[in-house]
């Protein structure tokens, strides 16, 4: 998810009554719900290395422990360095336990979308995808700065229930991040059906893609060995498929090799979860590019986009990203 939904849900837990629990409750709840994006550093390699890199490592469980017990030093220093006030005490065993909690909020958060996560990295390499909300939910948001705004305005006046709005904001963004899961479910289920009945072909793989602010549609991918299409889903159980399904050309080991001799190549098929290998360019400029079914609106393809070293591998494939 991005940092202003991370950001918010360090704060929502600290309205729920954990800010209560010790000095700098707040601040530690709000970076820790952050701080496994430290790996963004990786964005400087340049080129899309930062995708082999991307949630990974700082979002695995070797960090899930250390980054915590770091970032309670770094308060701990911090509470030190402040002159003495009267601010509210640090507890230290309050203190990590709430940087382990905000820690936690963000993998849990990040699984929710298409992008994936890899939650075992290093012992295991696997991605988790949850398919379930947009990267950018706006409907989340309102809920939790509204939560927060209610609370906080509660909280300065004096009133005894101030944590009831973040508790209430808490648990409505649950049952509705519950509810998006339910949709992708009957989503990919009868997408997978239409397949099968209108294109007599079995697919090995269908995701549903959530879209901006429409939390009531997807966009459906689906793909097997050779081929792959797309197609639309909305409450409650419209399908349309779009177009004739496409060779991605990844059956050919010349893709493989080809981007594995470049260090762009290597990072893109370790992030890569539905990869397609097309032609682009004329005649005797033609190459072959790789790019990935879920982030093919032009609006994120070229971020998302690797051109194999060499001539085209002149693939079958038809798509254009």
């Amino acid at each position: 998810m991005d940092n202003l939904t991370h950001s918010l849900a360090g704060a929502v837990l600290g309205q729920m009554g954990l800010k209560r629990k010790t000095g700098l409750a707040m601040p530690t709840l709000i970076i820790a719900a952050n701080i496994p994006d430290i790996d963004a550093v990786a964005t400087l390699l340049g080129g899309v290395q930062h995708l082999g890199i991307r949630r990974g490592i700082t979002h695995g469980p070797i960090a899930l422990l250390l980054l915590p017990i770091l970032l309670w030093l770094i308060m701990l220093g911090y509470d030190r360095w402040l002159p003495k006030t009267d601010r509210p005490p640090v507890h230290k065993g309050w203190l990590l336990a709430l940087a382990f909690i905000g820690t936690a909020s963000h993998p849990a958060l990040d699984w929710l979308n298409n992008y994936g996560i890899r939650l075992l990295e290093p012992f295991s390499g696997r991605w988790a995808y949850g398919d379930t909300i947009f990267i950018i939910d706006v409907w989340i948001w309102a809920a939790l700065i509204g939560s927060v705004w209610l609370s906080r305005r509660r909280e300065k006046r004096g009133q005894g229930d101030w944590q009831r709005p973040a508790w209430i904001g808490f648990t409505a963004i649950c049952a509705y991040i519950f509810t998006n899961g339910l949709i992708t479910g009957r989503a990919e289920a009868l997408t997978g059906q239409h397949v099968e009945s209108e294109l007599q072909v079995i697919p090995d793989l269908v995701v549903a893609n959530p879209v901006p602010l429409q939390f009531w549609k997807r966009e459906m991918q689906w793909r097997n060995a050779q081929i792959y299409g797309e197609g639309e889903f909305s409450l409650p159980d419209h399908i349309r498929l779009i177009g004739p399904p496409r060779k991605h050309g990844m059956d050919d080991p010349r893709v493989a090799e080809a981007a594995r001799q470049s260090a762009d190549g290597r990072a893109f098929l370790v992030w890569s979860r539905m990869p397609v290998a097309a032609q682009a360019g004329p005649g005797s400029k033609a190459r072959t590019i790789l790019f990935d079914q879920r982030f093919a609106h032009p609006m994120a393809r070229d971020r998302f986009m690797v051109e194999l070293p060499g001539p085209s591998l002149h693939s079958q494939n038809t798509g254009k990203p």
